[in-house]
């Protein structure tokens, strides 16, 4: 256990470099920010601004219009190893006009949105998606146009989505040696549980503490329940758990951001050996393409990859009933993440996509068992963060 513990110390000592130190310290220290009043007003004024626009474009016979920018494509943002992916400051906009019959719906959702946004800016109140959704499902027509439709919104007036005062539903889960303060001062202890799903408000989460010595990210909720079961922040604690339950909802990915920033601890994921499970670390590491003008709240570039790694398929030798053959949705993705430019900056993490299509198999976690059941807990993960086993 000493050779444990040195490598987590030693991780978390290499985490807070010189240089990545002082960039935490900007971070943090940029958010003695301006208040919420003044930040309030400053959303308020920019909204009260487009609604203006719009009107004196029809004042002067002309048809109202708003230039986005287009968050479907890799040309609007670039990568940077100490933050992950950001936006452009010059990006490819796209243009939603009252008088395009493409765009007219479009145009009607956002400045409906955005009376929703001004409202609950104004009287300091909240609403999740699914509550505005249920508003009016026919005027939507589906939850993700609605997600889209603030998302958009966000990059528009270049905030960060909770600034909306609309809250996102939370999916994942979170347990361990973590106590902090929710937005209703209630005083949560997440020791000895077995799982508590993550806040919807994790902006206004204050008075975090924590003894852990690391973060452990999983994709699946299965496997976090198979390490509860097995009392694995027991006997490899302290340390904090959390899932996603696969592909990570944002209010995860700001849970695990705000503990990496307040506790700067390590943070390891752990995800299948399959293009599906790469991508998803790539998200909690580098951020989202959709996401990219916020990836300062949700990216974690520190993370490291602690497995399941396509190499230990051989190296392990995973049972063959254990593995499962490619999809050609599984190539398809493969071959998509080797063409992005946080693969092709990192030569290991290329290796290992391109190992998934050499051997054409794929490993879920769960394949472990078929080693042994206690495999995961009692050898993989200990051995991994003893020898640094991770990328």
């Amino acid at each position: 256990m000493e050779e444990f513990w040195k490598a987590i110390d030693d991780l978390r000592k290499s985490l807070l470099a010189p240089n990545l130190s002082e960039n935490l310290d900007n971070k943090l220290n940029s958010s003695v920010y301006e208040s919420k009043d003044e930040n309030r007003r400053r959303i308020l004024k920019k909204i009260e601004d487009i609604t203006e626009n719009c009107v004196q474009s029809i004042c002067r016979n002309q048809s109202p219009s708003l230039v986005l920018v287009n968050r479907k494509i890799w040309e609007n943002v670039r990568y940077q190893p100490v933050s992950g992916l950001k936006a452009q400051r010059e990006t490819v906009k796209s243009v939603v006009k009252f008088s395009s019959k493409k765009s007219m719906k479009r145009f009607a959702l956002i400045l409906h949105i955005l009376a929703k946004i001004y409202h609950l800016i104004q009287t300091n109140t909240y609403s999740t998606k699914r509550e505005i959704y249920y508003q009016n499902i026919n005027l939507f027509g589906s939850q993700n146009t609605l997600n889209t439709i603030i998302d958009d919104i966000s990059c528009l007036l270049k905030v960060p989505r909770n600034q909306l005062h609309i809250m996102a539903t939370s999916k994942g889960h979170v347990t361990g040696n973590l106590r902090f303060q929710d937005g209703e001062k209630n005083y949560i202890d997440c020791c000895n549980s077995i799982g508590m799903l993550i806040p919807a408000d994790i902006e206004n989460i204050t008075n975090i503490s924590s003894n852990a010595k690391f973060i452990l990210v999983i994709e699946k909720d299965a496997t976090f329940q198979k390490l509860l079961d097995e009392k694995f922040t027991v006997h490899l604690g302290p340390c904090i758990i959390i899932t996603g339950k696969g592909f990570p909802d944002i209010n995860t990915r700001k849970l695990i951001h705000k503990l990496w920033n307040t506790l700067h601890i390590p943070v390891l994921a752990l995800a299948d050996a399959d293009p599906h499970g790469v991508e998803i670390v790539c998200v909690y590491k580098f951020g989202s393409l959709s996401l990219a003008h916020n990836s300062d709240n949700l990216a974690v570039p520190c993370l490291k990859w602690i497995g399941i790694h396509p190499t230990d398929i051989d190296r392990l030798h995973i049972p063959e009933k254990a593995l499962l053959p490619l999809t050609k949705h599984d190539i398809n993705k493969a071959n998509v993440l080797l063409k992005r430019i946080y693969i092709q900056q990192n030569p290991i993490w290329e290796h290992q996509i391109k190992t998934i299509l050499k051997l054409n198999k794929k490993a879920e976690i769960q394949s472990l068992c078929e080693i042994s059941d206690t495999f995961l807990c009692n050898v993989y993960l200990p051995a991994k963060i003893r020898l640094g086993g991770w990328i």
